[in-house]
């Protein structure tokens, strides 16, 4: 395990799939992050690459041939290898390799970027083409928060509060994990969605270019929160495990196919291109009071 730490808040991460584990508040000795219980979801903050959710089949085509990949892909379940440390930050890096080329065939460079200033943790993705073709990809976040966040209040006194108070329109999954044809209105009061257990009993809350850009994890009953900014990300994710005690606040560049995709990879929704030597990032942020 790496961690870093600054006077406010420390942070923990798993060099498989360079993972976010454990987010503490140095003064109130809050844990943030989920804690991985395998029972509900083995998992705390994987990295979603080079898809997002599901392909259509598990296999998508590029230039006439398939490929095989599971769902979010497989870098979060490979060993990444420290390249920089500092006492406040630290990058990961995966390389393709023969492995990763049999499902993916673009050649690529993965950074993972921690880095703390005051009460914010800032990750940024940074995906380099090392090859003379285009590549195509998709990335993005899966952090779970702990809910509730203080002892003496319950999951149900939490709600997700965004920066602005549109209704909001929610992408179905079918029961394969691909996009539905159709949005639902998911109505808010005040910019917030109350969360219950129940509210994920169908699977996550899939939103596609939200106008809001920030979601606050709060309660009235403390004020210890968090606050996650995903500009950049235009695709969200909200979910969690049946009757589990978190929720992942889940920033994509990339979403899963839809129901009626036609396995093209070049044709996926949200898909990234990125040219030979071409570097992309994007950053996502979370502070904790």
């Amino acid at each position: 395990m790496i961690n870093i730490t600054n006077a406010v808040i420390s942070a923990t991460i798993n060099p498989k799939g360079a993972e976010l584990v454990s987010l503490v508040h140095q003064a109130s000795q809050i844990e943030y992050m989920w804690s991985a219980d395998p029972a509900f979801w083995g998992k705390s903050s994987p990295v979603l690459f080079p898809i997002i959710g599901s392909v259509k089949e598990d296999s998508f085509i590029y230039e006439g041939k398939n490929y095989n990949l599971p769902r979010h892909g497989f870098a979060r379940e490979r060993v990444f290898t420290v390249e920089n440390q500092t006492e406040e930050s630290v990058t990961f890096l995966l390389k393709s390799d023969v492995t990763s080329l049999t499902v993916f065939p673009f050649l690529f460079e993965l950074r993972l970027h921690y880095s703390l200033d005051g009460n914010q943790l800032s990750v940024k993705y940074e995906v380099t083409n090392t090859g003379n073709t285009e590549m195509f990809f998709s990335i993005g976040g899966h952090p779970a928060f702990k809910v509730p966040v203080v002892g003496g209040t319950s999951y149900e006194d939490y709600y997700l509060e965004f920066n602005t108070t549109e209704d909001l329109m929610r992408w179905p999954l079918t029961k394969e994990g691909l996009i539905e044809a159709a949005p639902e209105k998911l109505p808010v009061e005040n910019g917030r969605i109350p969360l219950t257990k129940e509210l994920f009993y169908q699977d996550a809350l899939v939103f596609k270019h939200l106008q809001p850009d920030r979601v606050t994890l709060k309660s009235d009953r403390t004020a210890h929160q968090l606050t996650f900014d995903f500009k950049g990300f235009p695709f969200l994710g909200i979910w969690a495990a049946k009757n589990a005690d978190f929720v992942c606040i889940e920033p994509w560049c990339g979403i899963a196919d839809s129901a009626n995709h036609n396995q093209q990879l070049t044709e996926k929704e949200g898909i990234n291109q990125l040219s030979a030597n071409e570097i992309f990032e994007r950053t996502w942020t979370v502070e904790v009071n």
